[in-house]
């Protein structure tokens, strides 16, 4: 009986669950609904398609931009400030995007949703790790898998069934009462935090990091972005923003590695030192990449081998979000007993079986097989992707949250982008004219991409052992942002 009242979550903390993962849906779901719209968009406003996916594009790299700031903003201004804040950033510029009278405002108001996503993205994880504590870390973090693992997924299908019923402005009127409903919880729930006095020594802003860091991410997305549209790596709209972005993260490093007493770099590169973290980062990024290489290439099967169209062949990608949405609670929960390794690993087996079964696949086989086979490697993303977001806030120090959620999301976005990038290029150099040699090409890519996971999966940390005092204040107390503190992962076996 003690056991079970253990494990149970406080009513506090189910709240702050719900209120954060609403808030957190917004963005999944307005930046995938808005990736089918982009034809019926160019049509709408007489433009090009390369021009129309900008808005799209400009959301994208809106969204890693801003990512590091809000590392830095969360202890500076608070947690609970920082998501009001980006909630009334996102509701404002929905509203904007939905009354856009041209192509021209619509990019420019979706640049600013992104800005709002960029700042409730990387809180969602903080949110919740604070909330749970260590001895949680697993569950929450498999809870909100669920919402990372059905919204891109859920996102193209409710925007078909919205273009086919509905004006495309829609898209973004919807998500205003969602989004009112998540301000509301969390003006009742989210906990009120102290930020950190302006005269405090660690409380200044590292513009040069700023300027560095995440723009440096941005570029390298939209280098991958470039090559997945024009399914090309040497063309000079490709190169120059690579060559700038890995340019701009060079500088940062050099920068963050200069000492400095009253300013410290907006991601501490120490972080690395823990090979717990770097493991985490490594894995989850490998995830993303493998993820999104599925979700991309599998429509395309099913539209140019069995002459489905949009809205059927987005339906029949579900299983792979389904799969990772009904793992994850479970991982995630076990991942707090066992430890992370083990079942990391074996969601990295699973999957890459999953991946294996559709290299065979042909234009002749029964949809029934290849669902399968989709739910299969969802199933087993979700079993790596719950525990080692459970290891990385069990074995990072309540400080580092912000930084480590930081480095986290903006490392699985150039994971998803580079995905995408790859399976264009290996549909067009393996596959050309032959859809199902590309088709077999990006699913070997896929399970070679778990086979290197499978190796990050190896310095993942066992059973970590907790103090009794890990699981942090219930959900509903206030909570004073310490300092930074070194970066000590506690013992795993």
């Amino acid at each position: 009986m003690t056991q079970l009242r253990d494990d149970r979550l406080e009513p506090a903390l189910v709240r702050l669950i719900v209120a954060v993962l609403l808030g957190g849906m917004l963005g999944i779901l307005n930046s995938t609904m808005v990736a089918v719209a982009i034809d019926p968009l160019s049509k709408e406003f007489g433009t090009s398609l390369n021009t129309i996916g900008w808005a799209s594009t400009g959301f994208l790299l809106a969204v890693t931009a801003v990512i590091p700031f809000t590392s830095w903003a969360v202890d500076r201004f608070g947690s609970k400030r920082m998501w009001i804040t980006g909630l009334l950033l996102f509701l404002g510029s929905s509203l904007a995007c939905a009354l856009a009278w041209d192509v021209g405002s619509l990019i420019a108001f979706r640049v600013l949703q992104g800005v709002g996503a960029g700042v409730l993205d990387p809180l969602v994880l903080i949110l919740l790790a604070r909330g749970a504590g260590p001895a949680r870390a697993g569950r929450v973090m498999g809870l909100m898998g669920v919402v990372l693992s059905l919204g891109p997924v859920l996102g193209p299908i409710a925007g078909g069934a919205i273009l086919e019923g509905l004006s495309w402005r829609w898209m973004f009127l919807l998500g205003v009462p969602v989004g009112l409903i998540a301000l509301f919880l969390a003006l009742k729930v989210v906990p009120t935090d102290l930020p950190r006095g302006s005269d405090e020594p660690f409380s200044k802003l590292d513009v040069t990091g700023l300027a560095l860091l995440g723009p440096g991410f941005a570029v390298l997305v939209l280098a991958m972005t470039q090559s997945a549209e024009l399914t090309a790596f040497a063309a000079w709209q490709v190169l120059t923003p690579l060559i700038l972005g890995i340019i701009m993260l060079l500088g940062y490093g050099v920068h963050a590695l200069r000492k400095r007493p009253f300013t410290p770099p907006l991601i501490d590169l120490r972080l690395f030192k823990s090979t717990s973290f770097t493991a985490s980062v490594t894995v989850m990024t490998l995830s993303g990449l493998a993820t999104f290489a599925s979700l991309f290439a599998l429509p395309l099967y099913y539209q140019q081998a069995h002459g489905m169209g949009t809205f059927a062949s987005g339906l029949l990608v579900t299983p792979i979000g389904l799969g990772a949405a009904l793992a994850m609670p479970l991982a995630g929960s076990l991942s707090d007993k066992m430890g992370s390794r083990g079942l990391a690993q074996g969601g990295a087996i699973v999957a890459a079986l999953g991946g294996f079964a559709l290299t065979q696949v042909s234009a002749d086989t029964r949809v029934v097989l290849t669902s399968i086979a989709s739910l299969v490697i969802g199933l087993g993303l979700g079993f790596v992707g719950a525990p080692t977001m459970g290891s990385l806030y069990r074995t990072l120090p309540g400080p580092l949250v912000p930084q480590g959620s930081s480095v986290l999301y903006m490392l699985n976005q150039l994971g998803a982008a580079i995905g995408i990038a790859l399976v264009t290029v290996i549909l067009k150099t393996i596959g050309g004219t032959d859809v199902m040699k590309g088709i077999h090409g990006v699913y070997w890519f896929a399970i070679g991409t778990l086979a290197v996971l499978l190796v990050a999966t190896l310095f993942l940390p066992g059973r970590v052992e907790a103090p009794p005092a890990a699981a942090g204040p219930p959900a509903g107390e206030r909570e004073a942002s310490p300092g930074p503190k070194s970066i000590d992962a506690p013992a795993a076996r």
